[in-house]
């Protein structure tokens, strides 16, 4: 009879020559996945043990690991910054660490699982995650990195639902829109009025699903249907007796208490006969409900509370000053786009409009602004926000035309300190100008559709407070983004997760648009990703030869000589490898960079390359220690996939974890819609053949350009 802390039959041993197994993941899937993977092997030969290590990258689970494998195993080695499946672990040693530590600890990792835990399934889940809750509420570092991640992923998730919704809906009213006494209305027999449903069918998904996979990203599967639920309860109303739902601000809140008490009742200990059904019916179940209760009668009256109390305040102050009335109205449609404050705003404004059109004219003039203001900063700071936010800042122009303030729902989610105080400054200066200059609107409707309509009198003055809160708008947003760090770090807490994230590697950055880019030849994670922090230390400073740069500098360059040398499947040529970089500076580098690589004709815009990779580095540093920098792009600035490599002898700063200076660069661009397995698979292989000190010491001690491709042509 053994004790209870002795491990189950076959659960794992402490002797030498282990059959160890790992798993190593990565959000992208190509850098640390394949680091870990080889590090982790390496170790484990050195040391005497056998492992099998598979990994879950972009091409898919590889060298998967069998019932078999699982059955001998003494101990096995979860290196991950992604879910992985542990169910077929049960009653095994297992050790769950970042995907980090397998590169950077891969020794101290095999020495720890001999003493790890038995894995007993959704019990131990619980007490990990109730450990992360913690962290959290204690205010440590990795709870904001949990934090942040959620939101984000909530974020992500949400933009879909808030541009194909907006923009049926405004295209609906545009071309099947009257404009009535009601507002603009679509005649319910016509066809726009279909597609204008369907639209709103978006539109109301959009709180759910940013609520549900707050919760899901928290708690995985089973907290999926209580965030949405919740969403969906926060979003309407009528349900707790409030004329205005709790909007995007009660979704977070929804999702976050869907997520961490789904992560509670994890912890509950079951009889092991109910263990099966507890992810899929009881744990949905009970906190759905308890959930939905909780919002309903706990939550729901403070904000009907609110709603009347605001209503009747707004009524107080009609006869006022019209400018600080119309200031007013501003913050408030601002603040929550289709929260209980805006709507209050609105309503107030839409049920004067046959009395005193004056009130809603303000309204109108501030209700697009949010939308158009976020816009008008991607465009003006491109380099601040990543491609999935410019995409959608381009929707968000388009909704603030047609006066639908939840177009600028996503970029408030996502850094909510630094968006809503400049939506509300840059609404507050509209409803300003608009009050002032008596701007009056006749219809229950904002945005400057209602002047192109022509239900708004005084239509200039209507024009310019749009236009100047707008402006405000932007320029504080980038102001803000500027003073916090810019980039995608939203708030204090998303400044603390994106430093974290960029100590382990660049492909960890909090960015969506680099997912696709790594489907892609190299530009996401590709290469870059394929490095990530270098694990060995003990790479030796090798002379580097002095020969004179070769001139990269010529943007219309001459067709790609077939006959040269050629590596990593093409992709890298005698004509993108440069034995010595003049550059002494990051961004210097960049752009040499891109001119090398415009020297084979597949750069049509060398200057938007360089904007591309400038921007992949607001997002986080691509220096990826060891002296190795991989900056990258996806963008249609090249006509197909290329890849530049260069040496400086002297090191670049470029920002990398261990404080290493650059001296081995690699750039990688992919056209938007390049992808491929044969990419990634190149860009793993490149990935595992960085690892090694004595490769990188032949890289940087080849005599020449043939010497450098006989080099990297190892990796084929």
């Amino acid at each position: 009879m053994t004790s209870p802390a002795d491990p189950p039959n076959g659960a794992g041993a402490s002797g030498p020559g282990l059959k160890l197994l790992a798993v190593t993941a990565c959000p992208t899937g190509i850098a640390h996945t394949y680091m870990a993977a080889e590090k982790l092997a390496q170790a484990a030969e050195s040391l005497g043990h056998s492992m099998k290590v598979e990994t879950q990258g972009s091409i898919g689970a590889e060298n998967v690991l069998s019932d078999n494998d699982v059955s001998q195993a003494d101990g096995i080695i979860i290196a991950a910054d992604k879910d992985v499946d542990r169910s077929r672990f049960i009653g095994k040693r297992v050790l769950v660490v970042g995907v980090a530590d397998g590169i950077h600890r891969p020794e101290r990792l095999i020495e720890q699982v001999r003493n790890a835990p038995v894995y007993q399934g959704d019990g131990q889940e619980a007490r990990r995650g109730a450990a992360s809750a913690a962290s959290a509420a204690s205010g440590g570092g990795k709870g904001r990195s949990v934090t942040y991640k959620a939101l984000m992923n909530g974020v992500s998730y949400m933009i879909p639902f808030v541009v194909v919704g907006g923009l049926l809906i405004a295209v609906s009213l545009a071309l099947g829109g009257d404009t009535t006494s009601k507002g603009i209305v679509i005649p319910d027999d016509s066809f726009w009025k279909t597609v204008n449903d369907i639209g709103s069918i978006g539109f109301q998904l959009m709180i759910p699903a940013l609520s549900g996979y707050i919760a899901y990203a928290i708690a995985d599967r089973p907290a999926l249907v209580p965030g949405m639920v919740g969403g969906w309860i926060a979003a309407h109303g009528e349900l707790y007796d409030s004329e205005a739902g709790a909007g995007f601000i009660g979704a977070i809140v929804t999702g976050f208490l869907a997520g961490y008490l789904v992560l509670w009742i994890k912890r509950v200990k079951v009889p092991k006969f109910v263990q099966p059904i507890m992810p899929i019916i009881v744990i949905p179940i009970v906190a759905t409900s308890a959930l939905g209760l909780f919002f309903i009668y706990v939550l729901g009256e403070p904000i009907s509370w609110v709603f009347e109390r605001l209503t009747d305040w707004l009524g107080g102050l009609t006869g006022t000053s019209a400018a600080l009335l119309g200031i007013i109205l501003g913050l408030m449609i601002a603040f929550d786009m289709g929260g209980p404050v805006n709507k209050t705003a609105f309503l107030f404004g839409a049920g004067l409009v046959s009395k005193n059109p004056e009130v809603m004219g303000a309204c109108a003039a501030a209700i697009p602004v949010p939308p158009l203001g976020q816009g008008l900063a991607t465009l003006l700071r491109r380099r601040m926000f990543d491609d999935q936010e410019r995409e959608t800042g381009l929707a968000a122009l388009f909704m603030g035309f047609f006066g639908i303030t939840e177009g600028a729902i996503p970029f408030a989610a996502a850094r909510p300190a630094r968006v809503i105080p400049a939506n509300m400054l840059g609404g507050a200066v509209a409803g300003a100008i608009a009050g002032v200059a008596s701007v009056e609107d006749n219809v229950p409707h904002g945005g400057p559709i209602v002047a192109v309509l022509g239900a708004v009198g005084g239509v200039p003055m209507f024009f310019v407070a749009v236009v100047v809160g707008t402006a405000v708008t932007a320029l504080v947003t980038i102001g803000l983004m500027s003073v916090g760090g810019g980039g995608r770090g939203p708030d204090a807490d998303a400044d603390a997760a994106g430093a974290a994230e960029a100590a382990e590697a660049i492909s960890l950055a909090p960015s969506p648009a680099d997912a696709p880019v790594l489907a892609g030849v190299a530009s996401g994670g590709g290469a870059g990703a394929a490095s990530g922090a270098m694990a060995d230390s003990s790479a030796k400073a090798v002379s580097v030869s002095a020969a004179e740069p070769r001139d990269g500098g010529k943007a219309a360059a001459a067709p790609e000589d077939e006959a040269a040398d050629q590596v990593l499947s093409g992709y890298l040529s005698e004509q993108t490898v440069k034995e010595r970089l003049a550059a002494d500076g990051k961004d210097a580098a960049i752009r040499e960079m891109a001119e090398l690589l415009a020297t084979t004709g597949k750069v049509a815009d060398t200057a938007e390359l360089v904007r591309a990779a400038f921007a992949r580095e607001d997002q986080g540093t691509t220096g990826l220690g060891e002296e190795i920098a991989i900056p990258h792009a996806k963008t249609d600035a090249v006509t197909a996939p290329v890849v530049g490599f260069a040496r400086s002898p002297e090191g670049i700063e470029w920002g990398a974890p261990d404080g290493t200076k650059a001296r081995l660069v690699f750039m990688i661009a992919v056209p938007e819609a390049a992808a491929g397995d044969e990419h990634l698979r190149i860009l793993a292989l490149l990935s595992r053949k960085l690892m090694g000190v004595e490769f990188r010491e032949r890289l940087l001690g080849a005599a020449d350009v043939g010497a450098i491709l006989g080099v990297l042509g190892e990796i084929e």
